[in-house]
């Protein structure tokens, strides 16, 4: 594939040696030098890449959809927890199923680690095939915009897709919120699936639905709109699906929320699930959506709503996804991935209410990402907290100093600004007294820091122990 970041065909040499007797290049360069290596070659101009390479992958492995339930979700926040929360749902209702996005690939078998959310046609391909191989009969895939606009994943055929939401991320890539939008929507237009299901709390989900006859709208119940319901009541409508068993409606009821476990009424029965603050209510209604929509393996019915709540207790904590760090000190100290401006809001609202204390936030923004977003994020983050520490997260090759003072331009109330992050997170900790929450932004899973274009060990968990663990 043509590389912004370098030119791909010095790939040609290690390709030849082990064993590849063509290639597709994209210059004249990298066809006399396919030539030179006794590489047969087609050249093609760079734009016709894209087609090209899901053609390929289609025609060579085959899609990899007619020999398993492969269960598509795009949206700006959630995707993640989501993909996991259904992969999670599936085995423990007895069908083996596969995670592919921004926490690796996994199946029951085996997990390994992705360049990228989702991979480039050829890679995504074997992939999703290896994984049909090793026995899954399902696989839950995160469809990044990216992966859309450049159809990483065209080809394939859905039993579900799914929309979360869309705010604000990634416009160093795709320019302007309408052109977003626009990648985002082309999961619900250029692929087959069985169920489209859409997000209709959302504007843009609310859109599209009016959009898309036959697509299956979830939604959150505005507050206080069922008498019947608490002032915390939750809802997801869904029309009818094929199998009869399946409701018109799914209505949820938040029964208990708090920092590592939630409790929720849902159909007639109630699931717990071992999974913290309100936003993850919102992530497992619309997990617990997406599977009472697709059929079982054995026949034409969906799981009914026992099962489903039942196989919620089964859900593991997302990692970096308000995700808690034990500690000695009765701090609570939550690490979260929120890395947009409406992901920080959102997730120090959700933490707000948990907390008897103050909040203490620290995060930063990415370097050679979208500029326009820090102080955006700035603000977020001073408008949920008590205090702000904003740091570095993942600088790549930008001046830490230099993102730091964009981030500044958004920094109101008490705050600091620490660009290392270690230093960062353990002056948090210092800070902090009994009944306060640390809430530490950006990075959740990763556990290195990218600083120029090298990868250095960090985990902002592991981080957080240490300090925690140190402080008197």
């Amino acid at each position: 594939m043509p590389s912004a970041t370098g030119d791909s065909h010095r790939f040609l040499a290690e390709a030849a040696q082990k064993g590849a007797v063509a290639a597709l290049v994209h210059s004249d360069e990298g066809f006399e030098l396919a030539l030179s290596l006794g590489l047969a070659a087609t050249q093609l101009d760079p734009a016709q890449f894209e087609d090209s390479m899901w053609r390929l992958a289609l025609a060579a492995f085959g899609d990899p959809g007619l020999r398993m339930k492969l269960i598509a979700i795009t949206g700006t926040n959630g995707k993640t927890t989501t993909a996991w929360i259904v992969r999670d749902l599936l085995n423990a209702l007895g069908v083996p199923c596969g995670y592919l996005g921004t926490l690796g690939f996994q199946t029951p078998s085996f997990e390994r680690e992705l360049a990228n959310t989702t991979p480039f046609p050829i890679e995504l391909y074997a992939m999703l095939h290896e994984a049909a191989d090793s026995g899954c009969e399902a696989m839950t895939i995160e469809v990044s915009s990216h992966a859309l606009a450049q159809k990483r994943a065209h080809g394939l055929t859905f039993e579900a897709v799914a929309f979360t939401n869309l705010t604000q991320d990634h416009l160093d890539f795709h320019g302007n919120m309408a052109d977003y939008e626009a990648a985002k929507k082309l999961l619900f237009t250029k692929f087959e699936s069985k169920h489209r299901l859409i997000n209709t709390g959302d504007e843009t989900g609310k859109k599209w639905y009016r959009e898309m006859p036959g697509a299956k709208p979830f939604q959150i119940t505005p507050e206080n709109s069922n008498p019947a319901q608490t002032n915390k009541g939750r809802g997801v409508a869904l029309p009818p699906a094929t199998a009869s068993e399946t409701p018109s409606s799914l209505i949820a009821t938040p029964i208990k929320v708090e920092l590592t476990k939630l409790r929720v009424a849902i159909e007639g029965t109630e699931f717990e699930a071992n999974l913290g603050g309100d936003y993850n209510v919102e992530n497992c209604v619309a997990a617990y959506a997406i599977v009472r929509a697709i059929e079982t393996p054995e026949a034409r019915a969906c799981f009914n709503p026992e099962q489903v709540c039942q196989a919620m207790t089964q859900v593991r904590p997302v990692p970096g996804r308000f995700e808690p760090v034990p500690n000695y000190q009765n701090i609570g100290i939550i690490v979260d991935y929120a890395h947009t401006p409406d992901a920080l809001t959102k997730l120090l609202q959700t933490a707000r209410p948990l907390v008897s204390g103050r909040i203490i936030t620290v995060f930063g923004c990415g370097g050679d990402r979208d500029k326009t977003k820090r102080p955006l994020m700035a603000a977020a983050a001073s408008a949920g907290s008590d205090y702000v520490i904003a740091t570095s997260d993942n600088p790549r090759t930008e001046d830490p100093a230099a993102i730091l003072d964009e981030v500044a331009a958004g920094l109101t109330g008490p705050h600091e600004i620490i660009a290392d992050r270690p230093q960062a997170i353990a002056r948090a900790i210092e800070l902090a007294e009994q009944g306060d929450a640390i809430v530490i932004a950006g990075k959740g899973h990763e556990n290195y820091q990218i600083i120029g274009h090298e990868k250095f060990p960090m985990d902002d968990r592991e981080l957080a122990k240490k300090a925690a663990k140190a402080k008197p």
